[in-house]
């Protein structure tokens, strides 16, 4: 096979794959936007015009209390992975750096974390934020999504700091400077595209949350936005489908933002870390 061949087989796999992973946001945009009579009369493949998009993502809006929840996650969503970049940074750089003493079971130690799935830890957690007064908290919110993120971010930033020639460290001792100077000043500022990449990741994971925000929130001031959004599908809720999946696009747009606005630093930080 030729290399121009090669190319347009590429080409097109990359062209398919494309149109595969846009098909559901299609199916979204159309049915957000037909009008409840429309709804289920009409293919979910065939467009009706944007009509009732408008009125859909306005009920969404207004019924659901996305406001409070998208609120209460941009809060969670800024504050804890930026939280947990710092810490993973801070245990790559002992476990590589300072060549901290059983390094590696340190890392295996901080990792194993996420080895068990998340359903087996809902009751105990449960039980122990009412116990400690975090359930329904921001604060308690905040908590648990940093130590879920934790563990990531130490794998990255291990592998990242691998990559860095331990002379840099010895030359900056040599020159005076503290353990903490150095990884503040030299070492943190060099992992900055990682460290995006790494917060990019974790707070689309955070955003994209249901299981802790049903376990561990109450109060529409303080569950997360994913949340609010299937209570418009409970039985109490009561909203249509267009409505739903209006609100769906309300929420999915701030991370869609966010990738388009970062992606050549979520890019770059992710080969970064692939040492």
């Amino acid at each position: 096979m030729s290399a121009v061949t090669a190319d347009r087989v590429r080409r097109a796999v990359l062209v398919v794959l494309g149109l595969v992973w846009l098909a559901p946001v299609y199916l979204m945009i159309v049915n957000a936007a037909k009008t409840n009579d429309q709804y289920g009369v009409l293919s979910v493949w065939s467009p009706a015009g944007l009509g009732g998009l408008w009125e859909n993502a306005t009920a969404a809006w207004t019924r659901g209390d996305i406001s409070a929840g998208i609120a209460s996650t941009a809060l969670y969503a800024i504050v804890a992975p930026a939280i947990a970049v710092v810490i993973g940074a801070a245990a790559g750089y002992a476990i590589v750096a300072l060549r901290l003493r059983h390094g590696f079971v340190w890392f295996v130690v901080i990792f194993a974390s996420t080895v068990f799935p998340m359903q087996m830890l809902l009751m105990p957690l449960f039980l122990g934020y009412v116990e400690a007064g975090l359930y329904d908290t921001r604060t308690g919110m905040i908590l648990v999504y940093t130590v879920i993120s934790v563990p990531f971010a130490a794998f990255v930033m291990r592998n990242f700091f691998s990559g860095v020639a331990h002379h840099v460290f010895e030359a900056a001792v040599v020159d005076g400077a503290s353990t903490w100077r150095i990884f503040w000043r030299i070492y943190l500022p060099m992992a900055v595209p990682a460290l995006v990449a790494i917060f990019i990741l974790q707070a689309t994971l955070i955003w994209n949350d249901l299981l802790l925000g049903l376990t561990l929130t109450q109060s529409a001031e303080t569950r997360p936005v994913m949340t609010a959004l299937s209570a418009l599908q409970s039985t109490y809720g009561g909203s249509t489908m267009p409505t739903v999946l209006a609100g769906g696009l309300i929420v999915s747009t701030p991370t869609v933002i966010l990738f388009l606005l970062a992606q050549r630093a979520f890019t770059r930080g992710l080969a970064l870390g692939q040492y």
